[in-house]
């Protein structure tokens, strides 16, 4: 399924399941979705099952969302408590769609807890409670990915728990019955063997060939002058980066992390950011940035070295493509709407000789060092090995057999999810225009959704009457509409990848020569606005 056959979907308020291999595209088809939502007036919650992938899309765990805090399931006195809360209650009852992103690493029994209360607060007098208390939600994520943290014993082939792990198996899911959205398209890999061997683990079709091609790549030394060293284990990182930063002469520089807010948040933010609470520097240090920011020249996951240290004692970045970037403080901030509720600020940047597949989750990185031999967790070795952009970036030290395991419950259920998908699909492709376009005026008139504005500003600063630019996107979609922070990312990594201007153009939805007037404003081409004479 593409993107935009998903964002139609969505725009219909059924319940969705936004799935898809990593660099599909699930993040920026749900930035359009919400860009798409606030342009008629809606303000969609937007949550997270961790709290650094809630500072990644500028909301809140759905934890702090819904007042569950750390409890994995709540009695009927938390949920009296929770509607005490007059504010909190009130927040719940009006919100009209929930968007949980990292859908993965949410437990069973944890989403159930969120439905409960949720069922609870937003019952109607009369009327029977429904799922999600009768909410659009939509799940983002990859159950390929690094599944939720387990209190018993890890799980075997031959030791898998009958309870309930992950969130498709919760009676809150199936109740919920969300319709899914398998994207296809691929923004990240673009090297097809490699493609076919990352498609080949999650398909379960890993063949002797694919067996033969990944151990090519054990025992070849790196001839990158910087390439991040994966771990399995916390111990064999922080003694690479300890050991590697000692080896080098010269004075220490210490920056030290500050934070506001509810403890208990602050305390989530500071255990998941990549940024250590101390971080220790030197010139000559290689390092890795920790989160996007692209207007400054980086996203999560490049690579450079300190080359010093500038007057105000800010760390000077010299990338692996050559760029100085002086490395400012940064925010993590869990929110809730426009309110910040916790947030911790330190340099955005880490020591990265290396560091562990849990914390690469998310990453793209251009060559990684990796070492799969003590692999334990299924997934580890599919979410390490599809960090890098391609087979010839990836340096292997060794694998066991269970880095190339999935687990088996989540295979069985994506067969399902790209079976379902394709049916969806399909059904839509079949409906009338002016019946999607009554399921979407439906949804719109049912979550109380205003009409956007009639008239928006194109790049001269224009004025464009609605029905002018409306016959315009019927070929450029996107025409006249904001560039989210996703999306200037995204724009970058496809210009550094050469790809052609009326492609770029094609994939956004726009005029080419918007295409080059970002780029122009993103300093990556001249300015294709040239300043007016006076």
């Amino acid at each position: 399924m593409t993107q935009d056959e998903a964002l139609a979907i969505l725009k219909t308020g059924l319940n969705v399941f936004l799935t898809g291999e990593p660099g599909s595209g699930k993040t920026h088809t749900i930035n359009r979705y919400v860009a798409w939502l606030r342009e008629r007036g809606v303000e969609p919650a937007v949550t997270a099952s961790t709290g650094i992938a809630a500072t990644h899309i500028n909301g809140m765990t759905i934890h702090s969302w819904s007042c569950i805090g750390i409890k994995r399931e709540v009695s009927d006195y938390d949920i009296e408590m929770i509607q005490s809360r007059e504010k909190t209650a009130k927040r719940i009852i009006d919100t009209k769609v929930l968007i949980i992103d990292e859908i993965s690493m949410l437990d069973a029994a944890t989403l159930e807890s969120v439905d409960r209360v949720l069922r609870t607060l937003r019952r109607r007098p009369l009327q029977p409670e429904q799922p999600f208390g009768g909410l659009q939600v939509i799940f983002v994520g990859d159950f390929f990915q690094l599944p939720p943290v387990q209190t018993h014993v890890r799980p075997t082939r031959s030791n898998i728990p009958n309870t309930g792990m992950f969130a498709f198996e919760s009676s809150a899911w199936k109740e919920a019955n969300p319709v899914i959205c398998y994207l296809s398209e691929q923004h990240r890999q673009e090297d097809g063997d490699f493609l076919d061997m990352l498609s080949a683990m999650r398909r379960g079709a890993f063949t002797p060939a694919h067996r033969t091609r990944l151990r090519s790549r054990v025992g070849i030394i790196s001839k990158q002058t910087i390439a991040t060293r994966l771990y399995t284990h916390n111990e064999n990182v922080d003694r690479i980066n300890a050991e590697s930063l000692g080896r080098i002469e010269g004075k220490s520089h210490v920056f030290q992390m500050s934070s506001r807010g509810a403890q208990r948040l602050v305390e989530s933010l500071k255990a998941q950011c990549l940024s250590p609470e101390t971080l220790d520097l030197k010139e000559g240090a290689s390092v890795m940035f920790t989160r996007n920011n692209f207007d400054a020249g980086y996203v999560n996951g490049t690579l450079g070295t300190i080359t010093g240290f500038s007057s105000l004692g800010a760390p000077v970045v010299q990338t692996r493509s050559g760029g100085m970037i002086t490395a400012e403080t940064a925010e993590w901030a869990i929110q809730d709407g426009n309110k910040i509720l916790a947030k911790i600020t330190q340099v955005p940047i880490r020591l990265a000789w290396a560091i562990t597949v849990h914390k690469s989750q998310g990453m793209s990185l251009d060559a990684a060092i990796i070492d799969l031999s003590q692999a334990f967790e299924f997934g580890q070795g599919y979410v390490a090995i599809s960090r890098v952009r391609s087979l010839a970036g990836l340096f292997l030290e060794g694998f066991n057999e269970r880095a190339l395991e999935l687990h088996p419950k989540v295979a069985a259920a994506d067969r399902h999810f790209r079976g379902y998908s394709d049916a969806v699909r399909k059904k839509f492709a079949s409906l009338a225009p002016s019946e999607k376009e009554k399921l979407e005026k439906n949804f719109l008139r049912a979550i109380g959704a205003k009409e956007p504005r009639p008239k928006e500003i194109n790049h001269q600063g224009d004025a464009l009457m609605v029905t002018g630019i409306e016959k315009l996107r019927e070929k450029y979609p996107n025409m006249g509409r904001p560039w989210s922070k996703n999306d200037d990312t995204l724009l970058a990594a496809m210009f550094s990848e050469k790809k052609p201007n009326a492609e770029m153009a094609k994939h956004f939805g726009r005029k080419p020569g918007a295409i080059r007037s970002r780029l122009g404003h993103l300093g990556l081409v001249p300015n294709f606005w040239k300043p007016r004479k006076k």
